[in-house]
């Protein structure tokens, strides 16, 4: 299990209520609404940093060369 820390924040009020309402609905603390949040932005985050490096690989012609002599030597490769 990982430590917790607690730390502090400054919340706009009417996202607060918001997340209040949220709280009661779903029958969840505040804390764990706030932690759930931020896994998914760090989440959303980690993919848009692979998204842009797929998109910066396919765009450089060393790498393309690359991948095209892997290819050529994988049809050499029989699996068994």
């Amino acid at each position: 299990m990982s430590t917790m820390e607690k730390i502090t924040f400054n919340l706009p009020s009417e996202l607060k209520e918001q997340v209040s309402a949220l709280k009661d609905e779903l029958h969840m603390s505040m804390s764990n609404i706030y932690v759930e949040a931020i896994k998914k932005f760090v989440k959303e985050q980690e993919e848009l940093k692979w998204k842009q490096g797929a998109s910066l690989a396919s765009k450089d012609k060393n790498y393309l060369k690359l991948i095209d002599e892997l290819e050529q030597e994988q049809d050499d490769i029989y699996g068994y």
